[in-house]
């Protein structure tokens, strides 16, 4: 494999510091006129049009098959389909999941060495999220163990390379680990898998689960070892302050799930700089112990602190008695039960993070009141960190499926935009709006409006499937979720996984027309 190539993470940074000014002004207007809806509309009830236009079929370029719907002027090409050939020979294992573009390389496949557009790819590094499942024949190897009987960790990444003439390779990168669900970037362009796993138990191998993993773009130097300082817990996501080096996480565990960051001893922000120990922080509000944020309504505010929780590694525990809004038997994990103690906060479900000018922009995907009236069981929030007053605010609050149903991954846009992905936590009722059943990309307006940016529309016959030399069942996948969206350094094309039957998609189209 070529060098990775890391002058080029200045062309990255160029391209970001461009948009900053305009992208940070878009950014203020959003977090203000949310905060001035708040008093007379304290969630969001529906969409408002898309300034891109309606959706419609778009057939994929690569297959032909019209897996999405789109605005018009939209297309796009897959790639990675689960069951497909990998650059080894080994078939692209499926559950698909978190996502990003870590660089630039020189083209593995085609391209002139003397042609900067087409000697170079885009590198990005996708999670399967899989449990029990026959293991990715990796560089990084983690576990090799038996969970359970003849079970084996079937989770982990694989790298796919995108150049200007579309997708040109597929490799598998990390092996044996469980439920690789998110994960983020690092500003030195690695990617960190998180395991979304909270169990005590130990492999045949030794080995226990609910880390995060650090992925080099060459695959081959992918250690496989986990970092363990960054706690054990059900992961879901994290994102690193370039300023400072700290990665913030959330933990998707409904009704117990903490807000984190780490505080690492290493600043000098390279592949393996993590491994050199750290302090695990779990977020509390300022004054206040035990703050429920499993509620929230539109420009709600809180000021953090941080409490160290002394054991990242410790084993899972039975929750206090009266813990509100759970099971009778529900366990909180090692890290959420030390600083629950010392009075820490509680979301709902943490999903995804992701670093923007300043600002961690947060998930929660169930935040609200369900129908049932029980808390964590909504439609789900986006909260706002500013990482400079540590102050957190809830920029958008879904009160009906139609406004966004369960957003889960996101991302924010080198102009500053944001794209949620859906992945409801049950299939909508009835028709869920006039495009029919499916799970979307959500985008929000300046003004904090949710519109539709793009749906699922995957639905497939076995005819269709062996026309396109495909190797999945036939069958409807509209409902699977959205997951994995980011964009390229540049802005020009969103990148996103279907998860189920497992397809990745490069959509290019004039994002200028509207806010992303």
């Amino acid at each position: 494999m070529q060098p990775f190539d890391h002058s080029r993470r200045q062309v990255l940074k160029g391209s970001a510091a461009a948009m900053a000014m305009g992208a940070m002004g878009s950014l203020g207007a959003l977090y203000t006129r949310q905060a001035l809806a708040a008093a007379g509309d304290p969630t969001r009830a529906s969409p408002i049009p898309s300034p891109y236009g309606p959706l419609a079929p778009v057939a994929d370029r690569t297959t032909g098959l019209p897996l999405l719907q789109l605005p018009r002027g939209f297309s796009y090409r897959s790639f990675g389909w689960s069951g497909d050939a990998m650059d080894d020979g080994q078939l692209c294992p499926d559950r698909h999941d978190g996502m990003a573009v870590v660089g630039f390389r020189r083209a593995r496949h085609g391209g002139r060495k003397d042609d900067r557009h087409h000697g170079t790819e885009l590198v990005l590094i996708r999670n399967h999220e899989r449990g029990a499942a026959t293991p990715i024949q990796a560089p990084g190897m983690y576990d090799t163990g038996d969970i359970g009987g003849d079970a084996r960790p079937g989770g982990g990444t694989t790298t796919l390379g995108y150049g200007a003439r579309g997708w040109q390779s597929l490799e598998p990168s990390l092996g044996g680990t469980l439920v690789n669900c998110a994960g983020g970037p690092t500003p030195w362009g690695t990617w960190l898998t998180c395991e979304e796993i909270k169990t005590n138990a130990v492999s045949s191998a030794g080995r226990k689960h609910g880390y995060v993993f650090e992925v080099h773009p060459e695959a081959e130097r992918t250690s496989g070892q986990p970092l363990v300082s960054l706690g054990r817990f059900s992961h879901e996501a994290v994102a690193i302050d370039p300023r400072t080096g700290i990665v913030y996480m959330t933990e998707d565990d409904r009704n117990k799930a903490g807000f984190y960051r780490y505080i690492p001893n290493d600043s000098r922000g390279r592949y393996g700089s993590l491994q050199n120990g750290g302090r695990l922080q779990m977020a509390r509000v300022r004054g206040q112990a035990n703050v429920d944020l499993t509620t929230a309504s539109i420009g709600a505010e809180y000021k953090l602190e941080w409490i160290d929780i002394p054991d990242p590694d410790l084993d899972n525990l039975p929750a206090p008695r009266g813990f509100p809004d759970i099971g009778a038997n529900d366990t909180l994990s090692g890290p959420f039960a030390q600083g629950w103690a010392e009075g820490g906060l509680r979301m709902s479900r943490g999903e995804g993070i992701w670093y923007s000018y300043g600002k961690m922009f947060i998930v929660d995907t169930s935040c609200g009141v369900g129908a049932d009236g029980r808390k964590g069981r909504g439609f789900g929030a986006v909260w706002v960190l500013d990482l400079q007053s540590q102050r957190l605010r809830a920029l958008f609050v879904s009160g009906q499926q139609l406004a966004a149903h369960n957003p889960d991954n996101l991302t924010v846009s080198p102009r500053g935009g944001v794209v949620l992905c859906e992945d409801p936590d049950a299939a909508p009722s009835g028709s869920p709006d006039e495009y029919g059943p499916g799970t979307r990309l959500v985008g929000l307006t300046r003004q904090g409006e949710s519109f539709w940016l793009c749906k699922n529309n995957t639905q497939l016959t076995a005819a269709q499937i062996a026309n396109a030399d495909k190797n999945i069942p036939e069958g409807d996948y509209r409902e699977s979720e959205f997951c994995g969206a980011c964009w390229d350094p540049f802005g020009r094309t969103l990148f996103v996984n279907i998860q189920t039957p497992g397809i990745t998609v490069a959509i290019t189209g004039p994002w200028q027309r509207g806010p992303l």
